[in-house]
């Protein structure tokens, strides 16, 4: 049952102001999640390649069978016949363009009403010929059979679907997007047999011609195949986002967080401590000492050479009168101070404290 476009058009004109700004903040909500959740973007792991494999190849099959080669044979489209050609005829032109089969012979043992033609171009022909109870008095008998058939696809794809984002193949990253997985499935299987159940095979009764018709088993199955295959695609990438930490990122959890700026802190001690050492070397051995000396001289001879220079002296001044505040420096200057000065004499008093023996108090 197809929408009309112009219900469509309307929808899109009332729903459209309205969803689009919530749609381009959500963009930008995840394109910026790595830099709020302070992660930065890193290759694709391998267990994330694994899952993405799966599903790449998942699409792939899926994609193939879509296509008209794999799909199964309209003798109305292979024969260019309209719908009311009598049935003697039809499969004549068909046997003059291969050998008839067995299920040849059953399809034409069920084609004895224009009924049964327009159930075979809803549920194909496999359908048609091969259900034992189905009688086209009762054209909810082939919705029956035919509604595992119509299922199939889409189990098959939920269990790959599942596969590919278990923590066995693809680690951390793919459970994330099982849920995710798993709803898609089911509302794509959900409107699959909606569409099936509702569609209304009377309306090719009306069709003269072979181009009126409406295909519907092969236009529904190409287009199950081709959506999920479609499906497999964006569940691969949207693990390829969150594994490389492009998009839909968590932020880390505390103790990760805690962690990580211990980790921090200890490697800028150790670098502290290699240029204590460094220069406590420096200091201790003469040559060494004498040369960082005359490095500082000299240094020192520098600077007040290019300070004495016009140019020098006249951007300094520019500077510190136009745009240096030196009220606003002085007073980050005693601010930082005062945060240290508290400090030392802290340290300073646990010193005294510490090596400072305790007073005797003489008896008289």
């Amino acid at each position: 049952m197809a929408i009309p476009w112009g219900t469509i058009k309307s929808l899109l004109i009332f729903f459209g102001p309205m969803l689009l700004p919530k749609a381009i903040n959500y963009y930008r909500s995840v394109r910026n999640a790595p830099l709020a959740a302070g992660v930065s973007v890193q290759p694709l792991p391998p267990h994330a390649l694994r899952g993405i494999s799966v599903l790449v190849a998942t699409a792939l099959a899926f994609f193939l069978r879509a296509l008209p080669l794999f799909s199964p044979e309209n003798v109305f489209a292979r024969t260019q016949s309209r719908l009311q050609i009598p049935t003697d005829v039809l499969f004549n032109r068909l046997s003059s363009l291969r050998p008839l089969a067995p299920a040849d012979d059953a399809l034409r043992a069920r084609f004895v009403n224009l009924e049964s033609r327009l159930l075979y171009l809803q549920f194909g022909p496999d359908v048609l010929a091969e259900c034992p109870f189905c009688s086209a008095d009762d054209p909810r008998s082939y919705f029956y059979y035919a509604l595992p058939a119509i299922l199939a696809p889409h189990l098959v794809n939920l269990v790959l679907a599942s596969l590919a984002t278990s923590e066995i193949l693809s680690g951390p990253y793919g459970p994330k997007w099982r849920p995710t997985a798993a709803v898609s499935a089911g509302l794509a299987a959900a409107l699959d047999v909606y569409l099936a159940q509702s569609y209304n095979y009377q309306a090719n009764a009306r069709a003269t011609r072979l181009a009126d018709l409406d295909p519907f088993f092969w236009t529904s199955r190409a287009a199950r195949l081709a959506g999920l295959a479609s499906l497999d695609l964006a569940l691969a990438y949207l693990v390829y986002l969150s594994s490389t930490n492009r998009a839909f990122v968590a932020p880390p959890h505390p103790a990760q967080r805690v962690d990580a700026v211990a980790r921090q802190l200890q490697a800028t001690k150790g670098r502290l401590n290699a240029v204590g050492i460094v220069k406590n070397t420096a200091t201790r051995d003469e040559e060494l000492r004498a040369r960082s000396q005359a490095y500082w001289r000299q240094e020192g001879a520098i600077m007040r050479e290019v300070m004495e220079e016009r140019d020098v002296v006249e951007g300094v001044n520019d500077a510190l009168q136009n745009r240096i505040d030196i009220a606003d420096i002085t007073r980050d200057a005693d601010a930082y101070a005062l945060n240290v000065l508290p400090r030392m004499e802290e340290m300073v008093t646990t010193t005294t404290t510490t090596t400072t023996p305790p007073e005797t108090t003489t008896v008289g």
